[in-house]
């Protein structure tokens, strides 16, 4: 199998979205757990917080290019939590200010990575102008 070299706007987009990701991944728990304990129980808060993103850990590990595309459907609940809570917790503004930019940064970077990635190695669910 021939490995195709990632161009530098590719890598430019995997690093935005792995940081994103894995920051999302490490600060959820601390700020959940350390920062404002959440009344919940300490294991249903890491299910919550942190079990959907452990759904595309593995596809992302592996530098997928799907997974990144269908781990932005994952991401955009956090988007969703943070405008929520935005509104909703003023007190933890600046908590879930990290978060919005976090699963901003992941989102954008898993959308571009896919789309750039995908077309270096040739991966396309568009049809051929010849072949309509």
């Amino acid at each position: 199998m021939q490995t195709v070299e990632m161009q530098a706007k590719t890598k430019h987009f995997m690093n935005l979205a792995l940081f994103g990701y894995f920051g999302l991944l490490m600060y959820l728990p601390l700020w959940h757990l350390v920062f404002v304990p959440s009344e919940m129980g300490k294991l249903t808060t890491l299910l919550l917080t942190v079990g959907p993103l452990l759904l595309p850990l593995a596809g992302i590990i592996k530098r997928n290019p799907y997974t990144f595309a269908w781990a932005t459907f994952i991401i955009l609940f956090y988007l969703l939590h943070g405008l929520t809570l935005i509104w909703d917790r003023p007190d933890e503004r600046l908590f879930v200010i990290i978060e919005l930019v976090l699963a901003t940064m992941s989102c954008v970077g898993c959308m571009y990575f896919a789309k750039f990635r995908g077309r270096e190695l040739g991966l396309s669910i568009r049809k051929k102008k010849d072949e309509k």
